[in-house]
This record gives C-alpha cells, structure tokens and sequence, in this order.
C-alpha cells in the first residue's frame, strides 16, 4: 500500500505546478493592497480555486472574502494602463495607478516614450485613477546604457503627479540613493509612496522624514530580511501600507507559489507581529492610510 506524501513533498508539487496557496484566516479589520497587477497575475497564474466565470471577478472575490476589501491596481506600461483605469471604472473596490516601469523606459525609443508619457498623463486626468506608477529607477534589471531614459522618464512622472495632485508611487531596486535625489532635485509630490519597500532602517528613517509612505510586500515575511523587518518597526503607523504586487512576492510559507491579494493577511500578521502590535490596531491604521494617499474608492 503506497504511503501518504508528506505535508513538505506536497508543498513542494504544488510550488512545481505554480499552484495558488490556500486561503489563510481573514483578516477582522479589512485593509486594501496597495499595489497588485491583476493582468499580470491572469495571464501568469490564472485565478485561485476551480475558475469559472470572470478571472477578474473571482480574484476581487477571493480577496474580499480574506478581509481585502479594496485594491490598487498597477499599471506597467501603455496598454496595462489603460486596461487599469477601464477597469477602476467598472469595479468599485479598485483604483487605478499608471505609468512606464522603469525597466520598460530604456526599451522605448526616444519618440516612442514621449509619445507613451502623453498617453499617461491622459489616464492621469481621469477621477478613478489615483496613482502615478509604477515608476523610479532600477538599476538592477537596467545597465547604465539605459539609464539616462530611465530617469529621464521618472522625472516626467513626477511633473505629472504633481500636475494632477495624484499619489506617486515608485519603484526602486537597488536605486535607493538616486531615487532620494532626484526627488530631491524635482521637488518631491505632497504623496509619496515607496513600493515593495526593500531598504533597511537607515533608508526607511529617510523616506519617513520625508513624509513618504512605505508599503510592505511578502518579502518582509522572508527569514533572509531582516534588515527589512527592522525598517518596518521603525515606520510610523500613519505612513505604512501593505501590498501583494501579485502574482510576485508571495510571502512565507508560500514563497515560490502565485501570489494574490487573498493572502495579504500573512503579511499583514508578519508585520503586526515584527512591529509588536495588534494586528487589528494595524489594519485599522494600513485602511486610514489608504483613504489619506488614494482618496475613496466609494
């Protein structure tokens, strides 16, 4: 008789075949994801459960059934960005953020991104789009070929946010110190939010006086960050956020597997648990902080 396979291997075939994770216990108080890409995690991923029906429809679902009750979604490019802001026309519990990635900048020819960044700051007129972002500099994907499009085209983003008061979010790898100047140097917007914040205490103490957001990933959750893990105890409550950007970043004990915004609350506990607090306390605080930087989604 064949034996049972151990929790572990099964673990293991389902990271294999890229398998969503089961549902942990939701959330009490509901908070929102900061920064997702639904498009991306469809076409990656597919949808947790059995499927049927809309992909859209049942990752919102699935999210609000884990106490995610509002979601950001993120644009990437041209087309993600539109279908972003189409969308936060038709959902009410999402809002939409648009931008040229940082990685996708360099790739552009130089008319071709200026014709691309007419095409956002248009999206960026509109009510439900919230956010301008994905954008920052990236130095880890991008060689130093490409960076001078790559910051030229962060600066364009951060005269749109400005011009249309909306919250800019940004994307830094490995960039921490060029991302601070040229903010510094354009005169940073009155939003501000640090996506998958991946410094340590020393930057996040920067950010915060400088009256920036952080938002926490899964990688918090990882046993390797523990630098990350103290810049999260060191950030004010009224200035830090949580966020999924499924499908990537799935926190522990998934990492490896999809992610999706149903399993905020494993990181949102991690960071409850790293920061010595309530978890209810701070999910009260993550859901202010988001009607403060995004506005309301209803």
């Amino acid at each position: 008789m064949p034996s049972t396979p151990s929790q572990s291997r099964r673990d293991k075939d389902a990271r294999r075949r890229g398998e969503f994770p089961a549902a942990p216990e939701p959330l009490s108080v509901p908070v929102f994801d900061s920064h997702t890409h639904l498009d991306l995690t469809i076409q990656e991923a597919g949808v947790p459960g059995e499927g049927g029906g809309d992909p859209v429809d049942a990752l919102i679902d699935a999210a609000a059934k884990a106490g995610i009750d509002r979601l950001v979604q993120v644009g990437v490019d041209v087309r993600s960005s539109r279908w972003s802001a189409d969308l936060a026309t038709r959902h009410e519990s999402v809002l939409a953020a648009v931008a040229i990635h940082p990685n996708e900048a360099p790739v552009l020819p130089a008319a071709g991104l200026d014709a691309a960044l007419r095409e956002i700051e248009a999206l960026a007129a509109q009510p439900r789009v919230r956010g301008i972002g994905e954008t920052g500099l990236d130095t880890f994907r991008t060689g130093e070929d490409g960076r001078q499009a790559q910051e030229e085209s962060f600066r364009a983003h951060i005269a749109i946010a400005k011009r249309y008061g909306k919250a800019l979010i940004i994307h830094d790898r490995d960039a921490h110190r060029d991302v601070l100047r040229v903010l510094d140097e354009e005169g940073a917007p009155d939003t501000v939010v640090m996506h998958c914040f991946s410094g340590d205490a020393d930057f996040a103490a920067e950010c915060v006086r400088r009256g920036f957001y952080l938002s926490f990933a899964g990688t918090v959750t990882f046993a390797s960050a523990r630098a990350l893990r103290a810049a999260a105890g060191i950030t004010p409550a009224g200035q830090i956020m949580v966020e999924t950007d499924a499908p990537y970043l799935t926190p522990v004990p998934y990492r490896g597997r999809p992610n999706a915004s149903y399993l905020i609350p494993l990181t949102a506990r991690s960071l409850a648990e790293t920061r010595g607090e309530d978890v209810d306390t701070l999910c009260a605080a993550i859901s202010a902080n988001g009607e403060r930087v995004f506005g309301p989604w209803r």
